[in-house]
């Protein structure tokens, strides 16, 4: 299984990026997919997360109204677009894929992903 997340890089306070992030070797649409961040110095941070159909999303509070996450099952990929992007949104950024069945609830829990891409650099200069 691989995930390979790109599209991070510097953006000024206010600005926008996408990530996006190419998923291969594992039957993507069985999988709820998430993107997480890890700022220096800090823990791991949940971001959001979408359901393996793309029916339902989550987001933490602090980036709740400002990213959006999405996917497409056919391409194997999921976006996510941060807008109004701040200082404090400068972290390390991951997708993880976390096997899902139909009716549950997407997980905002790292430790309960089973695959992790390599991350993209997102910084965000005042």
């Amino acid at each position: 299984v691989q995930l390979q997340a790109s599209g991070g890089g510097l953006v000024q306070a206010g600005g926008s990026l996408r990530l996006s992030c190419a998923a291969s070797g594992l039957t993507f649409s069985r999988y709820a997919m998430g993107w997480f961040r890890q700022a220096p110095g800090k823990g791991r941070e949940f971001v959001a997360v979408i359901h393996r159909s793309g029916s339902t999303t989550y987001y933490s509070d602090s980036v709740k109204g400002r990213f959006t996450i999405s996917r497409d099952n056919d391409k194997k990929m999921v976006f996510l677009q941060m807008n109004s992007l701040k200082p404090e949104d400068t972290a390390v950024y991951s997708c993880a894929a976390d096997h899902q069945i139909l009716s549950a609830v997407p997980s905002r829990r790292f430790d309960e992903y089973d695959f992790w891409g390599q991350g993209t650099q997102v910084t965000v200069s005042s």
